[in-house]
């Protein structure tokens, strides 16, 4: 089947509204949450069969969760809940009593959460409605949802292409009309990556803005819960109902985080918008390049200076992310040996504990978290700590600082997503060039600086128009500035 074939603009749908508007409705009773629900769950029936963009889906919870919504309503405490009836998918590394938390691995296959992470406490409180559990690479080790341990997320666009990754599922739920929005993690751009192949917003807060407890860990110093929605003014929503210090998490960050939503279409005078030397590189497919010189003339437009800035470290982002990551990793799944954690294997007469530990790491893990974790015990062994894992730590202050210095001349910094669109399945299938599509996005990451990506245009690419995400970040909780810059831009690029 051609991609041409495979396209069906049924599998693509933008929110009918904006999410304020929904659940202003809600708690209104001009609609209720259960239609919005079933809704949900009819376009799911229909078209995820095409996509898998679902490990699970929660019907009989999220009616449950709809139903008491809309009794709240009628018992007039709708007011209390600034997401009322906002349907909402959670990728599968965020546990929560409902269902099972298998992070797409073997390893995890039949987990069952006797909690529910931070996040989903705060946006059930705030009336949200959890709809199911989305596909991701496996661990969250991945840059297209094609490390699944329970097979591929196809993206909604052209189901011959990839989501992206780590959180395609969450993309490709939203890009599908299958939920309002949806949570994933960014580890080195897994929010910020899909959302760029699949046409949607996708947020990473500051490192330590939105609580991780509860998330299963990949690499503790890196990870960040972020939203993907519509629009960013959706993802503002989902945000404010989410950040905020947490006592269980002890990254959590004490900062001031008041409500962003409503001030997100409020436009900044004077914005000052850095443009990276080396995110105009020539790796950019000619699409990606087209669409950021669109936008910075939609800036120019509406009287944004445009600063030219030096991000030279940008190259050693690479390297120094699977350093840091894959050590962080080895640590935190140490602890899958089939005794503690995890699946067990079976062992035959005579095999020992050694054994036992071998084969169920062996039979749980798929071969690219079996790569992340040799390569992260490595860098930390002894007679190498000091050359690679005690080197990257300060490159890694290094691409800190040289962020600080960037922000010293503008407010934020604009640049692709990817260098390139959706790509074919099979496409990357050297992991060197897979990892690379995340050039621009790990530095976010290793800074610990918000970023966000939104729908910047389309390119062609084999006879289909694929959209082309454009990434902003800014300062260390500066969120508002992204926000609301974001905001703009978004504007002017669908002008």
């Amino acid at each position: 089947m051609s991609a041409a074939e495979n396209l069906s603009p049924s599998l693509v749908a933008s929110a009918a509204k904006p999410l304020v508007e929904i659940c202003a409705d809600v708690r209104a009773g001009r609609t209720t949450a259960r239609s919005r629900v079933d809704h949900f769950l009819a376009r799911i029936a229909a078209h995820d069969g095409a996509i898998h963009a679902f490990n699970e889906i929660h019907a009989d919870a999220a009616r449950a969760a709809a139903d008491a919504v809309d009794a709240q309503v009628k018992a007039g405490r709708g007011q209390d809940l600034p997401l009322a009836g906002a349907v909402i998918a959670i990728k599968d590394n965020i546990v929560m009593r409902e269902g099972k938390t298998t992070c797409s691995s073997k390893m995890l296959a039949n987990y069952r959460s006797p909690f529910d992470a931070t996040v989903i406490e705060r946006l059930r409180a705030a009336g949200a409605i959890f709809i199911g559990k989305t596909n991701l690479d496996e661990f969250a080790m991945g840059s297209s949802t094609e490390n699944s341990a329970f097979g591929a997320t196809r993206n909604p666009w052209d189901t011959a292409r990839v989501p992206g990754g780590s959180s395609g599922g969450s993309a490709a739920a939203v890009a599908a009309g299958f939920c309002d929005a949806s949570l994933g993690s960014d580890t080195g751009g897994s929010i910020r990556q899909p959302a760029a192949l699949c046409g949607c917003v996708g947020f990473k807060p500051t490192y330590g803005r939105v609580s991780r407890y509860g998330l299963v860990a990949f690499g503790s110093s890196l990870d960040q819960i972020g939203p993907f929605a519509h629009s960013v003014a959706d993802a503002a929503l989902v945000y404010d109902a989410i950040v905020g210090r947490d006592e269980l998490d002890s990254t959590s960050a004490d900062a001031e985080c008041a409500p962003l939503a409503a001030k997100v279409a409020e436009p900044l005078p004077k914005l000052r918008i850095g443009v990276p030397r080396e995110y105009r590189s020539s790796a950019n497919a000619p699409g990606v390049a087209a669409v950021l010189d669109r936008a910075l003339a939609a800036a120019k437009a509406l009287g944004a200076e445009i600063v030219d800035v030096d991000l030279p470290l940008t190259d050693i982002g690479i390297s120094t992310y699977y350093v840091i990551a894959p050590a962080e990793a080895s640590s935190n799944l140490a602890r899958y040996d089939g005794i503690r954690y995890g699946h067990r294997a079976k062992l035959a007469p005579g095999e020992d504990l050694e054994a036992l530990y071998s084969k169920s790491r062996a039979e749980g893990f798929g071969p690219e978290v079996q790569r992340r974790i040799l390569l992260g015990t490595y860098v930390l062994s002894s007679g190498y700590y000091d050359a690679y894992y005690k080197r990257a730590l300060q490159a890694r202050r290094l691409i800190k600082e040289e962020f600080d210095r960037a922000f010293e001349k503008c407010d934020v910094v604009l640049g692709p997503t990817s260098p390139v669109v959706a790509f074919p399945f099979g496409g990357k299938s050297d992991p060197l060039s897979m990892y690379l599509c995340d050039v621009y996005t790990v530095n976010t990451n290793i800074a610990g600086i918000p970023g966000i990506s939104f729908n910047g245009g389309f390119a062609e690419e084999g006879g289909v128009q694929l959209p082309v995400g454009l990434q902003l970040q800014a300062p260390a909780f500066a969120e508002e500035t992204l926000l609301r810059a974001a905001a703009m831009l978004e504007r002017a690029c669908k002008s």
